[in-house]
Parts: structure tokens; C-alpha cells; sequence
């Protein structure tokens, strides 16, 4: 870009698009029209790469994603480069990972649109919480066993846990509840909601890598706090607990195949339902 689009003032348009957990099988059709028909997009590195190849050759393509320890575009000044595109006359995807709507600033970027007069629009993604129920094979709830599914993020903008979480709704194990960013923090969430009443051998699992080579670990609260605490994955990971895994956790069928992690824990490429 040469010219300082603040300097400029016609309408233009600015989708946020659900990249989904990674897998361009994934993606709305609405998510495909509009990154084909994009003039810029603003990609989080995170489940993006599939999606971006149905932008135009011609597009614009800018990384904005966040990553720990990494440097990284403040949210203000993502929020200024997507406005000031759209005021170029641009068509403007901010492309997200997951769902817009779900843990991604959706707000913040909204609100700095319409406070510009831009048109802005959102289309949703699948989120990682039900891609990881669907490469389970399991549902998120369950008649008479978990009518309440909660998402919860475990990651506040230092890196640590959240100090106002709920922790007596998050010790129900009637509730599915889907831990988003929690990799580095679910061994002290899980001694917390153990405090909290949970029991320590209620089922869970994680799905690392969702979008690109998925695995899981599969088994109790316990067993899988330690195993993050011991030899956390590379990956990104989705972390699901309550009574509706019990399914998962019990499966012994030839679906749930086994492979080995690379710090020696034991995962799995399933359960998966087979053809």
C-alpha cells in the first residue's frame, strides 16, 4: 500500500469471516464468496492457511495474528488498518480464526467500524469447540446427562488464568465445558475446580492441531492436566470435560486408533466414524 488510506473517505465494506479450526473443508460458502471477492485480507495465522487460498491473486493478504511471545499488530491498530482499507472503497475481509462471534475481538472491530460509518458484516465459523466434538465422535450434550454446554477462555492478556471465572458452574459435571486457549493453564484450572467439587476422574479430552493433523489425548481431568502440565503439545488445543465424554473416554472400539506423541504420552487419531 502506498498511500495512508486515512486519508481517503469512500465507502467500502468489511466482512469478518470465520476461518473455522483450520480445515478449508470447513469453511461456509458464504466464507468462500467473500474472500473471493476481497481486495485486502487480515488474516490471524492461526486456522488461516486453508481459507486463504481462495482469496483473488490479486488481493492484498496481511497477517495480523497473534501469537505468545511473539510480536504482533495491538488490536487498535488491526482495528485501524481494516477501517482505513474500507475507507479506500476496499473490500475488506478480517479473517478470523474458529467463529467471529466466539473469543476473537469481534466487538472491538465492530464497534470501530460502525464508530467510522463502514459497513460491516459477520459470517460465522465452525468453532473449534464442536470441530473437536465432531472428530471425537461425540456430541456436546446429551439427553438427561449434560443439557448445558459452557465456553470458557483460560488465557487473560497476561497469559495466565483468569481470576473471574466461575468456578462453581465450571465444577458441574452436568455442563460440557469447552476450554479455549487452555494448554498452559488447565493444571491450575483443574486444581481449582477440584476445590470447586469436580470430581478428579470426571472425563475430558484434547484435540490438538484441529485443522491440519489432528490427535487427542482422551481420558479423566486428572490424567490430562498432568499430561499438559508434563509434555504440553505443540500445537494448539481444544480442551473438553463433563459427563458426555464418558462415551469417548470408554470407547475401546477399532475406530479409536492409537499413535505416539512425541514426547511419548499416548494419543489418539479418533474416535472416528467410519464410512
Amino acid at each position: 500500500m502506498t498511500d495512508d488510506p486515512d486519508h481517503h473517505a469512500s465507502a467500502g465494506h468489511i466482512a469478518l469471516v470465520g476461518a473455522g479450526p483450520g480445515d478449508p473443508d470447513l469453511l461456509t460458502l458464504r466464507a468462500v464468496d467473500r474472500l473471493r471477492a476481497a481486495d485486502v485480507v487480515l488474516y490471524d495465522d492461526l486456522g488461516s492457511a486453508g481459507a486463504l487460498v481462495h482469496a483473488r491473486e490479486d488481493a492484498e493478504l496481511i497477517s495480523v495474528g497473534k501469537r505468545a511471545g511473539q510480536h504482533a499488530p495491538k488490536q487498535a491498530e488491526v482495528s485501524r488498518l481494516m477501517v482505513a482499507y474500507a475507507r479506500l472503497g476496499k473490500r475488506v475481509v478480517r479473517l478470523k480464526s474458529g467463529d467471529p462471534a466466539i473469543f476473537s475481538r469481534a466487538d472491538e472491530e465492530i464497534t470501530a467500524a460502525r464508530e467510522a460509518g463502514v459497513a460491516i458484516e459477520m459470517v460465522p465459523g465452525v468453532t473449534s469447540a464442536t470441530a473437536a466434538a465432531a472428530h471425537l465422535g461425540t456430541a456436546l450434550t446429551k439427553r438427561l446427562v449434560a443439557r448445558r454446554v459452557q465456553f470458557i477462555t483460560a488465557h487473560e492478556v497476561t497469559g495466565g488464568l483468569p481470576d473471574d471465572l466461575d468456578l462453581a458452574a465450571l465444577a458441574d459435571p452436568a455442563a460440557t465445558t469447552c476450554v479455549f486457549m487452555g494448554k498452559a493453564t488447565f493444571p491450575a484450572l483443574a486444581d481449582k475446580l477440584f476445590a470447586h467439587g469436580l470430581s478428579p476422574d470426571t472425563p475430558a479430552a484434547v484435540v490438538e492441531s484441529l485443522g491440519s493433523d489432528p490427535r487427542t489425548m482422551i481420558g479423566t481431568v486428572t490424567t490430562i492436566a498432568t499430561r499438559l502440565r508434563e509434555n504440553p503439545p505443540a500445537g494448539a488445543c481444544m480442551i473438553l470435560y463433563g459427563a458426555a465424554l464418558a462415551g469417548v473416554v470408554n470407547d475401546t472400539s477399532p475406530a479409536a486408533t492409537h499413535a505416539t506423541a512425541p514426547h511419548g504420552e499416548e494419543w489418539t487419531a479418533g474416535p472416528r466414524l467410519e464410512p
